[in-house]
């Protein structure tokens, strides 16, 4: 037990020292002080992306701060840039967006609150879909699209190079390798640094490997969705990041009384289990749980502190 507190005390230090050197060099007053409560560390937090991008490993997606149906700003607008610059202060080092989240909204949400970009913090988006006039999910892989697509989101999020640029979705109109041939193609020219997919099956993993190496994959995984077990497993094996959206789903809305218990039983919340599953099924998984909450984000860092589940935990839960 005494262990246990010191490993608490020595994170609660170091939550706070990264909080305190974001803020300075933002020119922001220091926090007050370290955290009050929070888990010790049980698992490796950290995480490089395509073999050079370091990242802790709960990330932090963006998308929920559009305002309805993921269209236009919210209001208040300046709560979305709040959670924003929270989320960094609390050690979140990976930031998922879209294009056609907004559309093009959450990119200069991102801009706004953020640039100039501190120091580790890697934003991560994806082309190839966008928005119809009703709100509609459209795919649009045609090469030239995907090329607008990146250099539209290097203006609006103020970069020179993406650290990572992810195909939103294989379009059933265009060939995979036409649209990963024209990621490799902005990847050469330097307006990329990674290349990464979404919604992708093994099959389609593969045809892509064939053409650019693959830093990320980006799939719907949780607790309560496990359909991409074999692609999460080829991510492992190849080493490529595995970025489960939706990962708090169903935990928010409707609990386990599974999950309920054994949340119970480690004085923490279910979606906090939740997280803790992911990060302990496998070293590749970088979940990016998204919110507009502030007290939610925290109360998701707080997984990321490290609650450790035991085996006994672990059990009924499964590995896969």
């Amino acid at each position: 037990m005494l262990g246990r507190q010191r490993g608490e005390q020595r994170l609660a230090v170091d939550l706070f020292s990264h909080e305190a050197e974001f803020r300075r060099v933002r020119g922001q007053p220091s926090p007050r002080g370290p955290p009050d409560r929070v888990y010790s560390r049980g698992i490796e937090d950290a995480f490089s992306i395509g073999g050079d991008l370091r990242v802790r490993r709960l990330g932090f997606g963006a998308m929920r701060l559009c305002g309805p149906n993921i269209l236009g700003w919210p209001e208040p607008r300046e709560h979305a840039l709040e959670v924003l610059l929270r989320a960094v202060e609390l050690g979140v080092q990976l930031i998922d967006t879209a294009l056609a989240y907004g559309p093009e909204v959450n990119e200069l949400q991102i801009a706004e609150a953020l640039f100039p970009y501190p120091e580790g913090v890697v934003i991560a988006t994806k082309g190839g879909a966008l928005r119809g006039p009703r709100g509609e999910w459209l795919d649009d892989g045609r090469p030239e699209a995907i090329r607008e697509h990146c250099e539209g989101s290097l203006r609006r999020l103020r970069l020179e190079r993406i650290d990572l640029y992810q195909l939103h979705a294989p379009d059933r109109k265009v060939p995979l390798e036409d649209s990963v041939g024209a990621l490799a193609e902005l990847r050469g020219e330097g307006k990329i640094r990674h290349v990464g997919l979404s919604n992708v099956s093994v099959r389609e993993l593969e045809t892509a490997l064939r053409i650019v190496p693959i830093a990320s994959v980006q799939n719907s995984y949780s607790l309560a969705d496990r359909s991409s077990e074999d692609v999460l497993d080829r991510c492992e094996r190849e080493q490529i990041a595995f970025l489960p959206y939706f990962p708090l789903r169903p935990v928010r809305f409707g609990v386990d009384p599974t999950v309920e218990r054994i949340a119970r039983a480690n004085d923490a919340t279910p979606p906090q289990v939740a997280l803790a599953w992911l990060l302990r099924r496998s070293p590749v998984i970088c979940p990016i749980p998204g919110t507009s909450s502030l007290e939610h984000l925290e109360e998701n860092m707080a997984a990321a502190a490290g609650l450790r589940l035991s085996e006994e935990d672990l059990a009924p839960l499964g590995s896969g």
